[in-house]
């Protein structure tokens, strides 16, 4: 078998798909252009006649408390004396509202609204910045960088402000060396809830004593971690929030007239405790501002706003402490902080509402002029109409302060109206595309598309030894790449490597598809007027067929948001249709039940069937109720999957709450029990299948993970729900030896999986030989068989054919044996084999019940049914397919090959998806399960990789297992063929028995063919998904639900595309690895007389 060949085409169209999404992410989500300037003191905003305009009257306060509560969204600051009955999160922060009733004039509270992504670090960024993050933003919430632009913080310590933070250690790598004195504390490990909180709290009000700060930041992080653990209906909510008021109260009491408090959220919550997309929960956090000097003219009026964005919190705190406002800031002043215009005579000092509005306005305008002349992405006429709507406002608050007279109302209306006109402007073109990038990106995952399918169809020929090689499409564009680089350095004196690839790629993808163009031309010439078989693969009739029309309507859905919204339940739909279409279709073709009695077929004037009724009957069987196995399968696995925010009234699966966040005992237990009894099913049914095919007999590496690691990391998993489950207040004498068990089992268990995964690769056989005089050790030979090849054939020639002269001799001495069964000893099998019909799949079979339950070790306890209903649906599609390709050779139309059909690929890839969403998992980033990281970690990690991989594999584990799974599809067919009766023929010649996966060893070539189409398949399928996914986002990059739906549909596809491939190679290596100890252990069977 030509191992080597199937790796470096599969290594090669992978490596096309990856620089085809670089390219195309790189030019479509890039960050915009950050302005890197900063305002001064000294700064002269044009027009005006003053000399400065930032720091040139007395700050209205000397110091400000910026007390940050993570996640505190509005509805948990609100407070209803109607409400008898609050939920746990409701009514809990009594201080601001009796604070607003009683001081109006002192305090107001706002919703706080945020933009998205609602993570914390692009939040941080935004109120500090005020500028608007960008879609692409999300991804460094874990791996917090510098802020470079201009932000508060700087602009504090510019003045000469002593800044003191205390809180989550974000802060810290976003301000570095920014801070007169910092208390950092770990903020990853969101199981912790109090870690953070009391060491703020040892810290805040000794330091709000003393007078060594200005600014005081202190960043609560409890009610955020105590939403992701339990979500915001739980009593734990409630403690915190209630520790939160007592917070409050005791910072209201030690204020001084000259300090103002500002008590924010940074962003909201969903139901469920998550956050980082762009639903009104997630996003609407709350605001309270008090000082204990007049704060406010009076009462909340009409004119004041209902909600306030994050970015006007920047201008106000900058005017009402005397900095300057940021470079980039696009937020407005809050208006009711400022008393208005004429009215700042008894004001200790600070600005009227006009006067903050012109510096603020002057101070955007400048902000829009520099950046529109440093990029290009703001519309011209855009940017034309708001600097012609300023000059005019400009000329008219020039004209008023040069005749002594106060501005009209309607103008300090008009300058709010341009504020706000900038902000939505910036906000709508904030996503800078690369429309190169993006286009070649696109043409190149085409073609890799296109050589997939190419591949798939002619794989037999590109394997011949004078198919087209990968040497001349390899290095002829190594050469291309290193010629554009040289271009670059000597024309530009820089290497931009996105246009290397490019060229790179495009050179690749196009000399391999002439090279394969030429050798299908060759192998026509060679042939005369016919053509090969593969000649008709492009014909419409091929292309429209029921498995790929699915795929290509699945791809061209991807088009439309109601779709992606809904995918979870239309692809379930898909898979139904399509498998519901191999026995309607097998019925159409005459082939679902047995051929009627037909006389001339009796006379043998007519062929025979291959297949006898009876036979075809056990088939038929089998393929219907697998069907409904499926269909059971599908149906349970709807109750397990979430709910995305633009579904309205459904409801998520209550099996994706951890146990430790149900209250009711009774059914938490009921939970706990039917997730043990999945999870020992799963572990039972592996070892079932395995010693029904006789590979548990052996001594091996692969027999000792089934028979004791495989068990054992079942109840390690089991233990570690048990322990997960308990709640910290109880057995608290237990409380180390808990703690203790958190960590150890999780751990033990990734132990216990490295090991298993390990040996099944050192050592994959599990086939067991046995003789008269007992087991054979390894190194022992056979009798010489009674064939023996001719000298002039090569030795490797020689051993592909004595492979089934070895399998005869076996089934022989059976034959023999089962004859004199009873009689003398003598009269046994001379020779017993266990396991040599199903040599690759047990090893791969085992691999991936393995893989699943550590993947289920990173998933909530509920989701070990649907990790069950997963390992179903893999067997009634696996026995699916295998019956109808036993059917398919009723009458003949067995082709003698081993090629998978498309429609269970199609299935197998369709599959995927589903149970994508049937894991509870959803193409949005807070459907993501952050709690994976923290498996094994309760204490958190000092890095990022680590974390990033456990979420990794938490997120794709549907993925992870049918890439891995996935030459199954192969091997099953030949697995189930012995489900004939001895008398009967299979699929072999005439008079011989069913050998299962021994054929494959026959036909070397067919294998490698088959094995090299099928992953090609499988690539093209996900491959074709990422490519219409990158087209949608492409299309409509400037539609409403681009960074809502399109763009996460897209990031997630893509992410899923790499793990597929990564997972699709391990599992074809395996199959490999398995070939290479079949040859080792049959060279050990030959003897040297028959060499």
């Amino acid at each position: 078998m030509k191992g080597l060949p199937v790796l470096s085409f599969l290594l090669w169209v992978c490596a096309l798909y990856f620089v085809g999404i670089y390219l195309f992410m790189s030019g479509f989500l890039l960050v915009r252009l950050e302005v890197n300037r900063t305002s001064t003191c000294g700064d002269v905003l044009q027009p005006g006649e003053d000399p400065a305009d930032f720091c040139r009257v007395p700050p209205r306060f000397r110091r400000v408390v910026l007390l940050i509560i993570d996640a505190l969204k509005i509805d948990f600051a609100r407070f209803d004396p109607r409400n008898t009955a609050p939920k746990p999160y409701e009514n809990k922060l009594p201080v601001l509202e009796e604070t607003v009733s009683s001081r109006p004039s002192h305090s107001r509270l706002y919703p706080f609204r945020a933009d998205p992504p609602t993570t914390t670090m692009q939040r941080i960024k935004g109120f500090t910045t005020g500028s608007l993050p960008t879609f692409v933003d999300v991804g460094n919430n874990f791996a917090s960088s510098a802020i470079l632009e201009d932000n508060l913080i700087h602009q504090f310590g510019q003045v000469g402000k002593r800044v003191v933070f205390m809180g989550d250690d974000t802060w810290e790598s976003l301000f570095p060396k920014k801070f007169h004195r910092s208390l950092p504390f770990p903020s990853f490990n969101v199981k912790d809830l109090h870690t953070v909180d009391n060491g703020i709290l040892q810290h805040l009000y000794t330091t709000m004593m003393g007078d060594d700060w200005d600014v005081l930041v202190a960043h609560f992080l409890g009610v955020d971690h105590c939403g992701h653990r339990f979500g915001p209906d739980h009593p734990a909510m409630a403690d915190k929030l209630t520790q939160m008021d007592g917070v409050i109260r005791s910072v209201i009491d030690r204020l001084q007239n000259d300090t103002l408090l500002v008590v924010m959220g940074d962003h909201g919550m969903t139901d469920t405790g998550d956050h980082g997309g762009e639903s009104q929960k997630e996003t609407d956090a709350s605001l309270f501002l008090y000082s204990p000097s007049s704060l406010f003219s009076g009462p909340p009026a009409q004119s004041e706003p209902d909600v306030v964005p994050q970015t006007d919190l920047v201008p106000t705190l900058a005017l009402l402490l005397g900095v300057p406002i940021p470079y980039s800031s696009v937020g407005q002043v809050l208006l009711p902080l400022f008393p208005p215009h004429g009215q700042i005579e008894g004001a200790v000092g600070g600005l009227s509402q006009l006067e903050a509005l012109w510096i603020n306005a002057k101070q955007v305008n400048r902000f829009l002029e520099t950046y529109s002349s440093m990029a290009k992405d703001i519309p011209p006429e855009s940017v034309s109409k708001l600097k012609d709507e300023f000059s005019r406002l400009s000329s008219e608050y020039l004209t008023s302060v040069r005749e002594g007279r106060s501005p009209s109302p309607e103008l300090a209306a008009s300058v709010q109206t341009y504020l706000t006109s900038v902000r939505d402007t910036c906000r709508a073109t904030w996503a800078q595309f690369n429309p190169l990038k993006m286009a070649a990106g696109l043409a190149i995952l085409a073609f890799a598309c296109l050589i997939c399918f190419v591949l798939s169809e002619l794989s037999l020929m590109l394997l011949r030894e004078d198919g087209p090689r990968l040497k001349a499409p390899l290095v002829t564009p190594l050469v291309g790449g290193v010629c554009v680089a040289s271009f670059q350095l000597l024309t530009r004196g820089y290497i931009e490597v996105a246009w290397c690839l490019v060229v790179a790629a495009f050179t690749s993808e196009l000399f391999f598809l002439w090279k394969a163009h030429r050798s299908r031309v060759s192998d026509t010439a060679k042939n005369g007027s016919k053509a090969p078989k593969c000649a008709s693969w492009l014909s419409p009739r091929c292309l429209l067929a029921p498995p790929l029309l699915v795929a290509l309507l699945r791809c061209a859905s991807l088009l439309s948001d109601s779709y992606v919204i809904a995918e979870g339940r239309v692809v379930t739909f898909l898979v139904f249709s399509l498998a519901l279409y191999i026995p309607v279709h097998l019925n159409w073709d005459g082939l679902l039940l047995p051929p009627s009695h037909d006389p001339l077929k009796c006379a043998g004037l007519l062929p025979s069937s291959a297949l006898s009724p009876s036979t075809v009957r056990k088939e038929s069987s089998t393929l219907l109720g697998c069907l409904g196995l499926l269909i059971g399968s599908l149906y349970l696995s709807l109750s397990f999957h979430g709910c995305r925010e633009e579904q309205g009234s459904c409801q998520p699966s209550p099996f994706l709450s951890p146990l430790s966040r149900l209250q009711d005992t009774q059914l938490k237990n009921l939970h706990y029990i039917l997730s043990v009894v999945s999870l020992g099913l799963w572990t039972h049914l592996l070892r079932c299948c395995l010693r029904h095919y006789g590979n548990l007999n052996s001594s091996g590496g692969t027999v000792f993970t089934a028979r004791w690691i495989l068990p054992l990391l079942s109840v390690c998993l089991g233990l570690h729900w048990a322990v997960s489950a308990t709640p910290e207040d109880s057995f608290r004498n237990l409380a180390k030896v808990i703690s203790l068990a958190q960590l150890a089992l999780p751990r033990a268990a990734f132990c216990l999986l490295g090991l298993g995964l390990f040996l099944i690769w050192l050592d994959p056989l599990t086939v067991f030989l046995k003789t008269r005089a007992g087991p054979l050790a390894r190194g022992s030979s056979l009798p010489p068989p009674r064939y023996r090849a001719s000298t002039s054939i090569s030795p490797q020639a020689e051993l592909h054919h004595l492979i089934p002269q070895i399998y005869q001799r076996i089934r022989h001495s059976l034959d023999d044996g089962e004859l004199t069964r009873g009689s003398e000893v003598e009269g046994r099998p001379a020779v017993e084999a266990y396991g040599l019909g199903t040599v690759y799949s047990a090893p791969l079979l085992l691999f991936c019940g393995l893989l699943g339950i550590g993947l289920l070790l990173l998933h909530p306890e509920g989701m070990a049914l649907s990790f069950l209903l997963l390992l179903l649906e893999m067997a009634a599609l696996l026995h699916i397919h295998a019956s109808s390709t036993t059917l398919s050779g009723l009458h003949g139309t067995f082709s003698g090959g081993y090629n998978v059909p498309w429609t269970p690929v199609v299935l197998w890839s369709l599959a995927t998806t589903q149970f994508f969403h049937a894991t509870g998992h959803l193409p949005t980033f807070p459907s993501i399960q952050w709690g994976a990281a923290f498996v094994g970690f309760p204490d958190g990690h000092t890095g990022t990789m680590l974390p990033a991989s456990l979420v990794t594999l938490n997120t794709f584990a549907a993925h992870i297992l049918f890439a891995v799974g996935c030459p199954l599809l192969l091997f099953w067919p030949l697995v189930c063929e012995v489900r004939g009766s001895r008398g009967e023929r299979a699929f072999g010649e005439e008079g011989e028995d069913a050998v299962m996966e021994m054929r494959l060893r026959e036909n070397p070539n067919q294998f490698t063919s088959a094995l090299l189409q099928l992953s090609a398949r499988y690539l093209f399928i996900h491959g074709a998904q990422v490519f219409a996914s990158a087209c949608a986002a492409a299309i409509l990059r400037r539609h409403l639900m681009v960074w809502k739906v399109f763009a996460p549909k897209l990031m997630f596809e893509a992410s899923g595309f790499l793990v597929t491939s990564v997972f699709l190679l391990i599992g074809v290596t395996l199959v490999l690895r398995v070939e290479i100890a079949l040859g080792h252990w049959f060279k050990r069977l030959i003897p040297d007389a028959s060499r």
